[in-house]
């Protein structure tokens, strides 16, 4: 986030000195991404709040909802003005003026970013293990949107910054700034696209995404080998959070057995479970006609 200030107020100074609107733009970006950070700081500072009376099941949507707003952010403020800047410079054009301050921020701004990509997706692949699937497949797959959230603002903001470099240059060469003030649109473009794809893969988790297939998977395997089971309805799980899953069993024991020896199995049961996967943090199970419920 600090860097990204420090980026920020330089793309800012860049553009004052050259008039670069590509430069303009670059700044906007860089300005909404310190924004989004901040509320992504929120989000997972609140998400980590107790359970209480009014949110029984704690509140680690929280993050899933923050992550929407970065979304909407990047397409209304990034995307948005970003055009607005392109068009309104195509409407009174003007050529830039000392395009060297460009080239200088823009390559110390393509250094910084490059560093945060190879550090973020770094951290991404020792939390999310690609498993030999492609770093897109494994960002679909992460419940975090903390952590994929970074990696794609900071690849949009090295592509950004690409047309920004060839938006000014080419504007230099043709003496013709139309290159610069397309290069603005072209850069509010991607910050749309950026921001759409965001909130698709945010949506599900805000409505309600189930665990990964692997995870109910190994969840059914671990109630159906227990020797008290007789058969089982497939589970129902729901992410209230990155590590944090809600588990719902049906699970139909064998006739003759006690109600203690159906206790028993039922902690045993959800004591495997918990050994396997500790994300899953409250475990409701429904045996025949007794519920049990282990917090």
């Amino acid at each position: 986030m600090a860097a990204n200030i420090a980026i920020g107020i330089a793309k800012f100074i860049g553009a004052a000195i050259s008039g670069s609107s590509a430069m303009m733009s670059e700044g906007i970006h860089s300005i909404v991404d310190s924004v989004n950070e901040i509320l992504l700081l929120y989000g997972i500072e609140q998400s980590k709040l107790a359970p209480d009376e009014q949110y029984p099941l704690g509140r680690g949507q929280e993050l899933y909802f923050w992550s929407l707003m970065v979304g909407v952010l990047i397409f209304a403020l990034g995307g948005g003005i970003s055009i607005y800047e392109g068009f309104h410079s195509l409407q009174h054009l003007e050529p830039s003026k000392s395009p060297m301050v460009s080239y200088v921020v823009l390559g110390m701004s393509a250094i910084f970013e490059s560093i945060a990509l190879f550090i973020s997706v770094r951290e991404f692949k020792k939390n999310f293990p690609l498993e030999n699937i492609s770093l897109w497949e494994s960002i679909r797959r992460s419940k975090d949107p903390s952590s994929f959230i970074v990696i794609m603002e900071d690849s949009a903001a090295l592509v950004g910054l690409f047309v920004a470099f060839m938006g000014i240059i080419l504007s230099e060469i043709m003496a013709n700034p139309i290159y610069d003030a397309i290069a603005s649109i072209v850069i509010g473009i991607i910050l749309i696209i950026v921001a759409t794809l965001l909130v698709a893969e945010t949506k599900g988790l805000i409505v309600g995404e189930s665990a990964s297939p692997e995870t109910r998977e190994s969840i059914k395997n671990i109630v159906i080998s227990d020797e008290a089971v007789s058969a089982m309805e497939p589970p129902i799980t729901l992410h209230f959070g990155p590590k944090d899953i809600m588990l719902a069993l049906n699970i139909e024991f064998l006739d003759e057995l006690s109600a203690d020896e159906i206790e028993a199995a039922v902690r045993r049961i959800e004591g495997n479970i918990r050994n396997s996967h500790q994300e899953v943090k409250r475990i409701f199970i429904e045996a025949a006609s007794m519920n049990y419920v282990h917090k």
